[in-house]
């Protein structure tokens, strides 16, 4: 199974800021360096399973409110991001955004005939 460990340094990044916390003080909280920190947040370290549950523990949420959708493979990958991002659209920009995916699985369905076909 692949992990969008990107996507789960953005999720601790943003739940972090709601919470007003600094890496700094989210490292006191947790016995890890505010760098280490950073490198998580940032994809350039992955958090062994005991870390994402210290994090998790420090924050008061679960590892599903990290976790879900983490992975390309899920039906939920991204959509609470997604979701997110579209509820601070304009109309003007919500049907841009309809008509782009639109436009996306028209692509995808034409690619999968000439695919089919051969």
């Amino acid at each position: 199974m692949v992990i969008d460990y990107n996507l789960i340094g953005k999720r601790l990044a943003e739940i972090r800021k709601k919470q007003h916390l600094t890496q700094e003080r989210l490292a006191e909280k947790t016995d890890l360096t505010n760098n280490y920190i950073s490198n998580i947040e940032n994809n350039r370290s992955i958090p062994s399973l005991e870390t994402l549950v210290k994090l998790c523990g420090a924050l008061h949420i679960t590892p599903n409110d990290i976790l879900i959708g983490a992975s390309p493979a899920s039906d939920q990958y991204m959509t609470d991001e997604l979701h997110d991002k579209i509820l601070q659209c304009t109309p003007t920009e919500k049907r841009l955004i309809d008509g782009f995916i639109s436009l996306l699985m028209t692509e995808r369905e034409t690619n999968a005939g000439i695919g089919g076909s051969n």
